[in-house]
């Protein structure tokens, strides 16, 4: 295996993961905002206040991405992850 061979394929994982961690992170982000913008508004400072919806949102959209997060990995896998381990 070359050392382009090798950073490339690592460059292809890094995007791979950043692709797939990329709608759970994006839903965070928003309500996380949403929920500190009502709290500040409302000077309501519970912690569960932030956990829990956010929570919420992130297994919702995890559920709802699976197959594409999926799809991503097993493509990258066997396209190029088995082609370089087969040589090729």
């Amino acid at each position: 295996m070359s050392e382009a061979l090798f950073y490339d394929t690592l460059r292809q994982g890094l995007w791979i993961a950043f692709l797939i961690s990329l709608p759970v992170l994006t839903v965070a982000l928003i309500v996380g905002l949403a929920i500190g913008l009502f709290q500040a508004l409302t000077s309501i400072q519970e912690m569960t206040l932030t956990f829990v919806p956010k929570l919420g949102a992130i297994i919702l959209v995890f559920w709802i991405t699976m197959n594409f997060m999926t799809d991503t990995l097993v493509d990258f896998f066997q396209d190029t992850l088995l082609a370089t381990i087969a040589g090729g």
